[in-house]
């Protein structure tokens, strides 16, 4: 499950530029506040079914987004690629490199 939140919050910093305000805050709420379904429809007055029904196709429009672009494949395999530099490095002004490039990240 925690893997699964983990990506999932991925995917929403990546993509979350293309999903409309109520979806933004849906997610938001969900996973990033860990707001329950409960929570989430009384504060927005709906129902938890459509608060559930929302998350999960917001869910499934970043899986979409993500087979299509693949923005966050890219980040992880550059991430990991970075990583084996650092450890590869021998000279300080490289590590360094390397740690302001993952900044960026």
């Amino acid at each position: 499950m925690l893997e699964k939140t983990t990506r999932v919050n991925y995917l929403f910093d990546f993509y979350q530029p293309l999903l409309t305000p109520k979806q933004r805050s849906y997610m938001d709420m969900y996973f990033r506040e860990d707001y329950s379904l409960g929570e989430i429809s009384e504060l927005l007055n709906v129902s938890r079914q459509a608060v559930y029904d929302n998350i999960r196709r917001t869910e499934q429009m970043l899986e979409n987004y993500e087979e299509k672009l693949g923005l966050y494949d890219r980040f992880r395999k550059r991430m990991t690629i970075l990583d084996r530099m650092d450890h590869m490095a021998n000279n300080s002004d490289i590590q360094a490199l390397i740690h302001q490039l993952k900044e960026l990240e």
